[in-house]
């Protein structure tokens, strides 16, 4: 693959990662998401704002646009032997995507938090970010359902996803002289999810954070993740 064609990749993927899935879906329902709840344009502001069905629905689609441009990169650029410097390109699609959820064109660059379209990204790249993803969705699903936050689930997700990846490496024998962008943008990834949530942890301390099963119709102020 050219890089020519690479960048045009990587150019695709934001333009993909920055469309507002969250904001079509409320103005398809006569409501702009960012006035209301948290006022943030992810599932989880979606799903309490218009309904659990639109929310889990905006949480598909930004799985997806995560996903989509990540795992095609990676089926045009492998089957090859990996290097680093694959890896590397493959991380800035899947990096790019994100990257347009966080900070969209569309939107003046104010975008949402970015937990899902990671998700989508780590599932994308086989098999170090997918099986350091599922290990981290599983440890998301646990403390989002024990404790009752998706805010917490979220950065529990972050925290495991690195160390997940850094375990299986070394379990499958993965050279750090090869594997180390993996490792680098699974930091990078966790620290802005922590950036992102730095409100929510706030909350969290203060014993403010909305619980999982908090509904807030249209029109409510209440703060949420």
């Amino acid at each position: 693959m050219s890089v020519l064609n690479t960048w045009l990749c990587i150019l695709g993927a934001y333009l993909l990662g920055a469309i507002p899935f969250g904001l079509i879906i409320g103005l398809s329902k006569g409501v702009d998401i960012r006035q209301h709840g948290s006022k943030n344009i992810g599932a989880t502001n979606c799903g309490r704002v218009i309904g659990k069905g639109w929310g889990q629905l905006c949480l598909l689609l930004d799985i997806l646009k995560g996903f989509v441009p990540t795992l095609v990169y990676g089926q045009w650029l492998f089957p090859t032997e990996p290097t680093a410097a694959a890896y590397g390109w493959w991380l800035a699609v899947a990096f790019a995507a994100v990257l347009g959820h966080l900070f969209p064109i569309y939107l003046s660059f104010k975008g949402g938090k970015g937990v899902a379209t990671t998700i989508g990204v780590g599932l994308g790249i086989w098999p170090y970010f997918t099986i350091a993803m599922i290990v981290s969705v599983a440890a998301y699903l646990v403390v989002r359902y024990a404790f009752g936050f998706v805010s917490l689930g979220s950065l529990v997700l972050a925290v495991v996803f690195p160390i997940a990846l850094a375990i299986y490496m070394y379990i499958d024998g993965l050279a750090l002289s090869t594997g180390w962008p993996l490792l680098a943008v699974a930091l990078m990834l966790a620290v802005l999810i922590f950036i992102r949530h730095k409100e929510n942890i706030r909350r969290l301390l203060r014993g403010e954070e909305l619980a999982v099963n908090t509904t807030k119709p249209a029109g409510s102020e209440a703060v949420e993740e």
